[in-house]
C-alpha cells in the first residue's frame, strides 16, 4: 500500500498530474522542458506522456505533459526550474 500525502491545497500524493509548458515552437524549448520533466519526476512516465500542440502562426509550442506527481517537493522543484529557464513563457 502507497502511503499518500496530504498538501495545503487538498491534493493527495502520489496523483495524477497534467502539466501545460508554453514557449517559442524551437528544438530547444522542447529539449530543456523533456530534460527538465525527466530530472524531476520520480515515478515512471508512459511513452504517450508528452503531447504537444502549435499555435495558429506555429510561433509557440504548447506541451502537456501528464504522469504521477510523487510529491509537492517534487512538483515545486519542478516548477522552479521550469521558471528559471529562458526557453520557457509559462508553466501551468
Amino acid at each position: 500500500m502507497v502511503k499518500q500525502e496530504t498538501a495545503p491545497q487538498g491534493m493527495q500524493f502520489p496523483c495524477a498530474f497534467t502539466l501545460k509548458v508554453f514557449g517559442l515552437s524551437t528544438d530547444d524549448f522542447e529539449l530543456a522542458v523533456i530534460s527538465i520533466v525527466r530530472k524531476h519526476i520520480i515515478a515512471p512516465m508512459r511513452e504517450d506522456a508528452f503531447a504537444s500542440r502549435y499555435s495558429k502562426d506555429k510561433k509557440y509550442l504548447a506541451l502537456s505533459i501528464t504522469f504521477t506527481a510523487s510529491n509537492r517537493e517534487e512538483l515545486d522543484n519542478l516548477y522552479r526550474e521550469l521558471s528559471s529557464n529562458p526557453h520557457v513563457l509559462m508553466a501551468l
